[in-house]
């Protein structure tokens, strides 16, 4: 199979993929177990992937995945596919945390991934406090 089942039969499964879906674009990040992550995930970008077309066809299927939330599906072809217009594909990553207590299931966080231009400038920030702090301790050692 090409899927993860997830305990749950088909129209349970979708509708839970889809709502998850819709949570993670509108707050841009949710906490919950590895493996629904990293199936919503393949949905999430499949959702900004149609964004970015832009094109009618895309937009219909976009709402007749998202259960016709047209908030969600207005946020996807205005905002977050001008954010990344310029990134081919990878717009989430998961974070993973502890076990959950109960059943000891592995948790993450599945969130939408920084603009390119905010994450270079961090980079850059911390390279340079680096490069100055190495410098300094060299003269001290001397």
């Amino acid at each position: 199979m090409a899927y993860r089942k997830l305990g749950r039969d088909n129209k349970h499964r979708r509708s839970m993929l889809a709502t998850m879906t819709k949570q993670v674009i509108n707050n841009e990040s949710i906490t919950t177990t590895d493996t629904r992550a990293k199936e919503v995930r393949k949905f999430v970008e499949k959702m900004i992937t149609y964004g970015k077309k832009g094109d009618l066809v895309s937009r219909r299927k976009a709402l007749a995945f998202l259960h016709n939330d047209k908030k969600v599906v207005e946020k996807i072809f205005n905002d977050l596919a001008k954010r990344y217009e310029n990134r081919n594909g990878g717009y989430t990553q998961i974070l993973k945390l502890d076990e959950r207590r109960g059943d000891d299931a592995l948790m993450v966080i599945l969130r939408l991934v920084a603009e390119a231009k905010e994450a270079k400038e961090e980079k850059k920030t911390t390279k340079k406090s680096t490069k100055k702090t190495t410098k300094k301790e060299e003269k001290s050692e001397k």
